[in-house]
């Protein structure tokens, strides 16, 4: 399936040209970038922070779920990426534009060019027709003339089998067609970042599925996804999944790591984490050492290595991106009995906590522990195996 691409020898719209200054940008590879952003709001009672200082980067194809509680500052996440909101403090980089210093005009035609958002509740102007819907963003963005964005506008239906209903007012349409025509409208200038709030919230399942599907095909042609979900099932499925709580990020890893834990006691162990990284063949952990950190690997390739018979370090696990490590020695209350260095061919990165900070994490929760003793038992199983092979 091929969405419409948008052509390269357009015209710039008719309104006063997009000017920015690019004096606060900076410079980054990735296509969504936040750097300590913080967003406060007054009210009778006093400020509500509901962003607090917040460090994102989302890559072009990736496809995100952004999850929480209600009121953890969701919304006014994908808010500052879209420029509806701007936030009081920071920096909010979309391909390399600041768009928090964009005017409200520059702002508006630029949002219409890159960035097609999605609401819970469709949004459809009832007065239009479904067809006229989707070719409404191209008539705000002067892109194509009439004929060309009733081509475009029919084919972005039928990307979305809607294409039978296009002269019918959304009045007329089931919510889960009127979510696939809200999509179409969404493509209807080709932005590189679709922006959905709830997507699903108010779909049946059969239709949340066939909403999610959608989804996957558009980031399977690399289109970069946010899209904001209760629905936990649908977080899972999608490639990865950033989640808030009062304001803040929790680390994604360790939420990874420990998917038990409530968010308020992943938010404390978040704020207690320390990330290093070492050069490629460095030694992160050696053996006989007293355990001094628990650690989790965030980018790169660590190896876990152990004395062969005939007393030679050999390489027994290659731990990546999620993993786990230091555990055993912490939990049993010994020493480390193995070494673990960084890769030979590139960097590692990890996350760590210090063996109290993990304690308390693990004693909050004994579904967490047994999971983690668990893994305890089978590496230590496979280690006595090993030693008996050779």
């Amino acid at each position: 399936m091929k969405f419409w691409q948008r052509k390269s020898d357009l015209s710039t719209p008719a309104e006063k040209p997009v000017t920015v200054d690019f004096s606060t940008a900076v410079s980054t590879t990735s296509l969504i970038e936040l750097r300590n952003v913080v967003k406060a709001y007054q009210t009778p009672v006093g400020d509500f922070v509901a962003l607090r200082g917040l460090d994102l980067s989302i890559d072009r194809g990736e496809f995100v779920a952004v999850v929480g509680k209600s009121g953890s500052g969701k919304s006014t996440l994908i808010n500052m990426i879209t420029g509806i909101d701007r936030p009081t403090s920071g920096t909010v980089l979309v391909d390399n534009m600041p768009v928090h210093t964009l005017k409200e005009g520059p702002m508006a035609q630029w949002r219409g060019r890159n960035v097609g958002v999605i609401f819970q509740f469709f949004q459809l102007l009832p007065m239009l027709s479904c067809l006229e819907n989707v070719m409404l963003p191209m008539d705000f963005c002067n892109v194509n003339d009439d004929k060309e964005r009733e081509v475009i506008a029919m084919h972005l239906l039928e990307q979305v089998d809607m294409a039978d209903q296009a002269h019918k007012l959304p009045s007329e349409v089931s919510g889960g067609q009127q979510q696939r025509v809200a999509i179409a409208r969404a493509l209807a200038n080709d932005p590189p970042i679709l922006v959905a709030d709830e997507p699903t919230g108010n779909l049946d399942s059969r239709s949340a599925q066939a909403v999610f599907h959608l989804f996957e095909s558009l980031v399977a042609q690399g289109k970069t996804i946010l899209m904001v979900t209760h629905d936990n099932e649908l977080a899972r499925r999608a490639s990865r999944t950033i989640t808030l709580a009062d304001g803040e990020l929790l680390d994604e890893h360790l939420a990874q790591v420990f998917p038990a834990l409530p968010h308020d006691q992943l938010l404390v162990a978040t704020r207690q984490i320390e990330p290093q990284t070492y050069a490629p063949g460095q030694v992160i952990i050696q053996a006989g050492d007293d355990p001094d950190r628990f650690y989790i690997v965030t980018a790169g390739k660590a190896e876990v290595l152990l004395p062969d018979r005939w007393g030679e370090q050999s390489v027994v696990a290659t731990l990546q991106n999620g993993q786990y490590f230091g555990e055993m020695a912490i939990l049993n209350g010994s020493t480390r009995n193995a070494t673990v260095r960084a890769g030979e061919e590139t960097a590692v990165s990890v996350v760590t906590l210090s063996p109290d900070a993990f304690h308390t994490l693990i004693d909050q929760s004994p579904s967490t522990r047994a999971d983690l003793e668990r893994t305890v038992e089978a590496r230590a199983a496979a280690n006595q195996r090993r030693s008996q092979q050779e």
